[in-house]
């Protein structure tokens, strides 16, 4: 295991070492969950390329930090963690808060980006009221007390059957994380509004959702898509929230295209 102390936080990490000249993509994690939701997409990928993948604070093996926290907490913890690791021009692949944070980070620190993969998530997610709830339902009762709801909104019908025992390990994931981390982050997405930073992201920027997402649903991020110059917008059949469990052919595949669409030319090295 890996871990660095960046800001007032240590982060756990993992950093797997690829090619030299080839862009470093760097994975952010949904709300709820720890870097290892992108295990089937990563071990596609490594070999190919350097990755990146960390707990935000908060989450998994991570500190928790002062809270509550704000989207520009995990953007800056992320561009210290690129900086410990010198990681620049990387290609930065975000779900949901991941998502927000990886448009935070292309506007305030565009030296760490070359291009975007924004999965499931959106320049605004939820309202004030939503956001609030929630948070007084984890601080009073704790996360288990909305899992199976969280649980309808990540993951298909299908995906959800008893007999899947992936499901249950994934519903362990959220309940045994911080209901602290979880709360603060909650208050993160409830005061973000990213719609006029996102307007002005000029990066390669391909948007992606799953055909049933119950979080983001595909309108929602189709209207972020539209928002940024040039982006590619792409649907995953048979997925909710979280394609990377649900469908990591299918997601790796459209990293793969994706990438190899960057000018060969300008890519920068790890």
């Amino acid at each position: 295991m890996q871990f660095a102390t960046v800001n007032d936080v240590i982060l756990h990490h993992q950093l797997i070492g690829g090619p030299a000249g080839r862009p470093v993509i760097v994975f952010a994690n949904s709300l709820g969950t720890d870097f290892r939701i992108w295990r089937d997409v990563v071990v596609r990928l490594a070999g190919d390329f350097p990755i990146v993948t960390y707990d935000k604070r908060g989450h998994g093996l991570s500190d928790l930090g002062q809270v509550p926290y704000s989207i520009d907490d995990h953007v800056l913890d992320l561009a210290a963690l690129l900086d410990r690791l010198d990681v620049k021009g990387a290609v930065i692949c975000g779900l949901s808060v991941g998502g927000m944070i990886a448009q935070g980070l292309a506007a305030k620190r565009p030296d760490l980006v070359r291009a975007l993969v924004l999965c499931d998530t959106a320049h605004k997610i939820g309202t004030a009221e939503m956001w609030n709830a929630r948070i007084e339902s984890v601080e009073t009762r704790g996360i288990e007390s909305l899992a199976d709801a969280v649980m309808e909104r990540w993951f298909t019908p299908a995906f959800r059957r008893p007999e899947n025992v992936a499901y249950h390990g994934y519903r362990n994931m959220l309940t045994r994380q911080s209901a602290v981390g979880y709360a603060a982050t909650c208050a993160a997405l409830r005061d973000a509004d990213l719609t006029r930073l996102t307007e002005r992201l000029t990066v390669p920027t391909l948007c992606v959702v799953g055909d049933q997402d119950g979080s983001t649903p595909p309108d929602v991020v189709l209207s972020m898509a539209k928002l940024i110059a040039g982006a590619r917008y792409e649907v995953i059949k048979d997925a909710g929230h979280i394609p990377c469990v649900e469908q990591p052919e299918m997601l790796t595949e459209m990293i793969r295209a994706f990438i190899a669409t960057l000018s060969a030319g300008d890519e920068p090295h790890g």
